[in-house]
Order: C-alpha cells, then sequence, then structure tokens
C-alpha cells in the first residue's frame, strides 16, 4: 500500500460529498502537499462546479472550493489512492461499474453511504482493491446547483478494516484525514457504529415516509412513536442475529437522539418518497432488513407492513 494518498477522488457531490470534497479542496487551497483531489459528479450541480467551483457553506464559514478534476467520468482523472463513495444506494451499482474501469489492487474504497449490506454489495463487484466497513455523521445537502449547505457538527466518519485483508494497516489513511482536518474514528468494529446509525436511519426513513410526517411530528404523535421505536427493535433484533454489539439502551438513545433534531426534518428517503423519485432507497431500508430476516428466520412484522404499504404506492 501507499506510503501515502497522493490522489483523492470522492464520488458523489450531493451534500456528503460535496461536504468531504469541499474539505479537502479547501485545505488543498492552503498547502498543496503534493496531493490533487477529484469530484465526479452529474447534472447541473457538476456544470455549475466547472464553471465556478464547489461553494460549500458551513455554520462557521463559506467557502469556494476549486478540485483539481470534476467530471462525470473516471477515465478522465489518474487512478485515485482513494475513492470516497459517496452516492447514495440506488447509484451503487452504476458507481461501481464506473470505478472498476480506473482501480489498483491498493485503492481505498471508503463507502459513506446508508445500509448495513453495502460492504457485501461492494464486494460482490470489485473483487480488485480495499474496501473498508465505514459510516458517516453529517447533516448536508444541495441547496442549489453548485452549493452545499452543512449544518451543525463537522461531519464525522467510523471506519475499520478490510474483512480481506484483516492484517493490514492504514497509517496512510489516518495521516490523509489528519492533514485533511476530517474528523474520523478507527474503529476495530465499525459495524457496531454502522448498526447504531442505521437503527436510526431506517426507522425513521420508513415512518417519515410512511405518515407523511417530520420526524418532530413523529416523534409528537404517540402511534407514529410507538411504530418508531417497533421497527428500531426489529432492527436491533436483525443485528444481534448477525453478532452486533448495540448498547443496552439502544432505543432510548436514539429517540434522544431525534429529538435534538429540529422539528421540521425530513429524511432523505421521505423527500425522494414525496417527490415520486422514481429511484429511491426503499430496499436499503426495507428490503435488506426482510432478506435478512429471513435468513435469520426472525420476524419483523412493522417493518414488513410499512415496506408493503410504501412499495404499494410507489409512483
Amino acid at each position: 500500500m501507499s506510503e501515502k494518498i497522493k490522489n483523492a477522488c470522492v464520488y458523489g457531490i450531493g451534500g456528503v460529498g460535496g461536504y468531504f470534497g469541499g474539505i479537502i479542496s479547501n485545505k488543498l487551497m492552503e498547502v498543496s502537499r503534493g496531493m490533487q483531489v477529484f469530484y465526479v459528479g452529474r447534472g447541473k450541480h457538476l456544470e455549475e462546479i466547472q464553471k465556478h467551483g464547489l461553494h460549500l457553506i458551513t455554520d462557521k464559514a463559506t467557502f469556494r472550493c476549486i478540485p483539481n478534476i470534476a467530471t462525470n467520468k473516471v477515465r478522465h482523472m489518474p487512478t485515485p489512492d482513494i475513492y470516497l463513495l459517496c452516492v447514495k444506494s440506488y447509484d451503487l451499482e452504476g458507481a461501481l461499474r464506473s470505478i472498476a474501469k480506473n482501480i489498483h489492487k491498493d485503492t481505498i474504497i471508503l463507502p459513506l453511504l446508508n445500509g448495513v449490506d453495502i460492504y457485501e454489495r461492494i464486494r460482490s463487484r470489485l473483487k480488485q482493491g480495499i474496501v473498508l466497513p465505514a459510516c458517516v455523521y453529517i447533516s448536508s445537502s444541495i441547496i442549489m446547483p453548485g452549493t452545499v449547505r452543512q449544518r451543525g457538527p463537522a461531519g464525522h466518519i467510523i471506519f475499520g478494516k478490510d474483512p480481506y485483508y484483516p492484517d493490514r494497516k492504514y497509517p496512510a489513511l489516518t495521516l490523509f484525514f489528519k492533514q485533511m482536518g476530517i474528523s474520523h474514528t478507527w474503529s476495530q468494529n465499525p459495524y457496531s457504529a454502522i448498526w447504531t446509525k442505521y437503527v436510526f436511519i431506517a426507522a425513521f426513513s420508513l415512518i417519515t415516509a410512511y405518515s407523511g410526517k417530520t420526524i418532530g411530528e413523529v416523534l409528537s404523535n404517540k402511534k407514529l412513536k410507538q411504530m418508531t421505536e417497533s421497527v428500531m427493535q426489529e432492527v436491533v433484533l436483525v443485528g444481534k442475529a448477525k453478532q452486533v454489539d448495540f448498547d443496552r439502551d439502544i432505543i432510548e438513545k436514539t429517540i434522544r437522539k431525534a429529538g435534538e433534531f429540529p422539528y421540521e426534518t425530513k429524511t432523505s428517503f421521505q423527500r425522494d418518497f414525496e417527490k415520486k423519485n422514481a429511484k429511491n432507497e426503499g430496499d436499503i431500508f426495507g428490503g435488506s432488513l426482510m432478506r435478512l430476516a429471513k435468513e435469520y428466520n426472525i420476524p419483523i412484522p412493522v417493518i414488513v407492513g410499512v415496506h408493503k404499504v410504501l412499495m404499494a404506492g410507489k409512483i
């Protein structure tokens, strides 16, 4: 493995990728360090970035961030030492087909997607490269083409070793994050963090889309709050069947965390569902759980019922 990360690609420059891509670009504009950053995106958002750079707005400052390359084709850039994979799950297959055309055996793929089976999905398509199980905590979104708004605490990445290469160390990646000022945690068992986040995001994604209510409205409605807690309980049962360690008060902690969000907060899945987007993350929040529950013979009636209603009403 390379002793230093010189070329980084942020694949997907929406809310998550725009934030981390912007942070990296801004840092490299301060001191080049011989590194480059590439953005892979599409549509008007990419066009604006190609013309004027990426505008990143945080609670502390506004940055104009210029990547070395912004493109919709990975062949237009050198082979990266790392891909920060920041697409939605429904775009994962296409992203992996693209990445497979520009990768070497030591390229790191760091998936910053929702879901508990992302590593397996990636490994089923990529036999080359290093895939690190990971999750990200961040609140950010595109507010207009070329502009990303991040709110609250700095984005934080939790990641761990590739099960294919259990003895490998990743000092170059840790050094890179430190140089770029990216908040991160190395975990010997990242799946605990991945599933803990999933308890939150799966439950509130399903119930906000199902009810058409915001997170605050769900918490204020006794029936919807109970449904949300039931979804969480079912997610925990599936996770425990996969030997995932949860805090004993995981559901109480998750509900408290949700209460810290602004009352009017909508989940990304809810917004996609309300727009009647042909593509949404229903399979990540429902399908994956139902397949795992079937594999381990675990009943998850609330998730099955909610998912059925959502899919029946889907475009």
